[in-house]
């Protein structure tokens, strides 16, 4: 069955471009041309991932993302001008699973969209019996869902590898350049804060009452600590 990715972005030139490479790389594609039309269709179930641009005519990208995080755990990868780091982190802080710049490389879209949709369907055919229990988180891999005393942490795609890659290797240090590789798909790089910023997403949900759940250690990475009754 092909992917179905949903285009959200109204540079007609680019939208289109975009769209022949990604259907000539095996995608089934979508295109919407403003924010409400994108939302619609995202929120109509018709895609698996959405690349959403930040600057559309009616509806700002980043606007289209809290109205689907606030129904959908769908994966997003926002375009972003280059250099815009400010709206690289609000969109990791609202909810995107990735990011990518704009003027955007063809190829490095596809290898972002494949390693999201490869994570995923990874944890679709887990072992439906594989549930894991770290203190109060449990992880439930069928579902892609972490509890945390038995409510569902409400995470996006991304979050949901971050954290389970840290339960995983509890009490040790997860490099960042693993962690990157492992949750995200791709090489950690200079002055990229995207990790970062998961992490401090899941501090929050998680609860800031106890900082060193996911400890920090400075020049390695990050370590997952149990927290005891």
């Amino acid at each position: 069955m092909q992917n179905r990715v949903l285009l959200v972005e109204d540079d007609e030139e680019l939208r289109q471009l975009l769209a022949r490479y990604l259907t000539t790389q095996g995608f089934s594609v979508r295109e919407a041309a403003n924010g409400r039309d994108g939302l619609s269709l995202a929120l109509g179930q018709d895609c698996d991932i959405v690349v959403l641009d930040i600057m559309l005519p009616d509806i700002n990208g980043l606007d289209v993302l809290r109205e689907l995080r606030g129904k959908t755990h769908l994966p997003v990868i926002l375009l972003t001008a280059r250099g815009d780091e400010t709206d690289r982190i609000v969109g990791l802080e609202v909810g995107a699973d990735d990011y990518i710049p704009k003027p955007c490389n063809p190829r490095e879209l596809v290898a972002r969209l494949q390693a999201i949709l490869r994570r995923v369907a990874w944890d679709q055919q887990a072992d439906v019996d594989a549930s894991r229990v770290y203190g109060d988180l449990r992880v439930e891999p069928d579902q892609r869902r972490i509890y945390q005393n038995d409510t569902p942490l409400e995470l996006t795609a991304t979050e949901y590898e971050v954290l389970q890659v840290l339960l995983a290797h509890a009490g040790s240090v997860v490099r960042k350049t693993d962690l990157m590789q492992w949750a995200l798909g791709r090489r950690l790089e200079a002055y990229d804060r995207t990790l970062d910023m998961h992490v401090s997403n899941l501090r929050k949900k998680l609860g800031n009452d106890d900082p060193t759940r996911i400890e920090t250690v400075r020049g390695l990475g990050y370590s997952y600590r149990v927290p005891t009754e």
